[in-house]
């Protein structure tokens, strides 16, 4: 019986110790599962996020001045803002087209570029000096002019006031301030490509003259005399700024442009009177010139020749539609050369006698020469008429443009004909003595509107040369 109870209460002790066993086992998880991360009010909160520290707001940059050193170049300065991250700004900017883009740049950028030549002329496109501005009318409001350049009296840029922060600040204009854009539009570029090609126009131009003085005495505003002392059997050459016409001698001679200019030639003929003549605003003077006489003796078949009328009427339609047409432009640029260095046997201008009867004058200079000697174009041209004529023998006429030919006459060998370009020193032909001629010889002359101009006044030099007073 004792033995019963003994199990009984050893059998309760072990129930007892497995109880609390499982009881501290059941303890042991909660707390686990109660303190794990995330989990509970006792789990580890995470670290809270650093606050970011705000980013500083930029000063903004403001243009100061500018400058457009050409058509195409220049350059923007602005305020040197520094940024909140202590980072210097953008302080230049330059364009190399126009304005059309700007790009960041330097001062040592810009001052490494080369210092451009003193222009000469300059003058011949700076704008009015009275093109200063205080202020302009942009999309409909007036603006305050920071400041202002004009490179032409039609092509301007400005900066205001009111644009002076903003990133392209600039304002330009094609039209002398009328309307002002802040890009740059067609009709900038257009204005701008114009005055490239008028400047280039005018450096040709004045290539042509024989110094830099004369030239800008002859690109000077109004007409121009190329020579304004001149004799009968002379020419002159006129220039203005614009078209227009000149009546000389009962003809009207139209303007024609040519580089940067409107030109015309006036022949002196033979009867032109001495005296004061007026030209647009400057005054011709003609002066009177005496010319030798010059006694000729031919055989009577020579003399014969000149009755055969019908003949020469025929040779002149030729001739005269020969030169009827010209180009409307100078074909050379450079000075005119003898055709050959022959003999001068009769001068221009001598009053000429045949069998001693009066002929006529002599309004061209024969050149003595071997036949066969080769002749050279004077200068550049384009060949109108090259054949065999009844009195001239085998002819040449040059045109060189702008109504001015050049002849060649009694040549025993033609080389070029019809449409055939020239240059300057090209043989043309041979040394001959064809038509009415008494020996080998040169006939050489200038027709100039269809009346003949001494050729002393073209060798060595050209109407562009010819003497300013």
């Amino acid at each position: 019986m004792s033995r019963l109870r003994e199990r009984g209460r050893s059998g309760k002790r072990r129930s007892a110790l497995w109880t609390g066993t499982l009881l501290i086992l059941a303890i042991g998880v909660a707390l686990l599962v109660y303190l794990w991360p995330d989990r509970g009010p006792l789990a580890v909160a995470p670290s809270p996020s650093p606050t970011p520290t705000p980013t500083p707001t930029p000063v903004p940059r403001v243009a100061q001045e500018f400058k457009m050193t050409g058509l195409d170049k220049g350059w923007i300065r602005y305020s040197d803002g520094v940024n909140g991250a202590g980072v210097k700004g953008v302080v230049l900017e330059s364009t190399q087209d126009g304005g059309a883009t700007w790009t960041p740049t330097s001062d040592t950028a810009l001052a490494a570029e080369p210092t451009p030549a003193p222009d000469a002329l300059e003058p011949f496109w700076l704008p009015p000096a009275d093109k200063a501005i205080a202020s302009l009318t942009f999309e409909g409001k007036e603006q305050k002019v920071r400041q202002a350049q004009f490179l032409t009296a039609r092509i301007g840029w400005a900066l205001t006031e009111e644009r002076a922060k903003l990133d392209r600040p600039l304002l330009v204009t094609a039209d002398g301030g009328t309307t002002w854009s802040a890009t740059v539009t067609p009709d900038v570029t257009k204005a701008v490509q114009d005055e490239l090609a008028h400047r280039a126009a005018i450096r040709r131009e004045a290539a042509l003259y024989s110094s830099p003085d004369a030239a800008k005495t002859a690109l000077g505003k109004g007409w121009q005399l190329f020579p304004e002392t001149t004799y009968p059997g002379d020419a002159v050459l006129v220039r203005y700024d614009g078209p227009g016409t000149v009546a000389w001698e009962g003809v009207t001679y139209k303007l024609q442009p040519y580089e940067s200019g409107y030109f015309t030639y006036l022949p002196m003929p033979m009867s032109v009177k001495p005296g004061p003549y007026y030209i647009g605003d400057k005054t011709l003077t003609v002066k009177a010139k005496k010319f030798d006489t010059q006694y000729l003796v031919v055989t009577e078949q020579m003399e014969a020749m000149k009755q055969d009328t019908a003949r020469i009427a025929a040779d002149q339609k030729k001739i005269d539609l020969a030169r009827s047409k010209s180009a409307p432009e100078f074909l050379f640029t450079s000075e005119f050369m003898k055709p050959i260095e022959g003999r001068l046997t009769t001068p221009y201008g001598y009053t000429r006698y045949v069998n001693n009867k009066y002929d006529s004058s002599h309004l061209a200079v024969d050149l003595a020469a071997p036949t066969g000697t080769p002749i050279h174009a004077t200068n550049d041209g384009v060949v109108v008429l090259a054949e065999m004529l009844y009195l001239t023998g085998n002819a040449i006429y040059l045109d060189h443009g702008m109504g001015l030919f050049s002849q060649y006459a009694h040549m025993s060998e033609l080389k070029v004909k019809v449409g055939d370009r020239v240059k300057k020193g090209d043989v043309i032909g041979l040394v001959g003595t064809t038509g009415f001629s008494t020996g080998p010889h040169l006939h050489f002359t200038f027709w100039m509107h269809n009346v003949q101009a001494n050729p002393d006044l073209f060798f060595n030099s050209m109407p562009f040369r010819w003497a300013l007073k």
